[in-house]
């Protein structure tokens, strides 16, 4: 993969190999893309706590409930 950086990017990138947090610029970027897919991940759980806050008043968890949440969960995967 080939991509152009302005001056500016590649020179921040290049004084933060030098200050020897990273061994090459490869490993600052793998590292910088690393961070980006925790920080989505962290933002999708997230939303998904406050839909389920927004969603209304809690149930007690059964059984039943899990029976059924699980059979639902398998016929989405199919």
């Amino acid at each position: 993969m080939s991509f152009a950086l302005p001056e500016s990017l590649r020179e921040y990138i290049d004084a933060r190999v030098r200050d020897g947090n990273y061994g090459n610029t490869s490993e600052y970027l793998r590292d910088l893309i690393r961070r980006d897919q925790h920080e989505q991940a962290a933002q999708r759980l997230r939303d998904l706590i406050a839909d389920g806050l927004a969603s209304g008043e809690g149930r007690v968890v059964t059984g039943d409930v899990v029976a059924s949440l699980r059979e639902r969960a398998l016929r989405a995967d199919a």
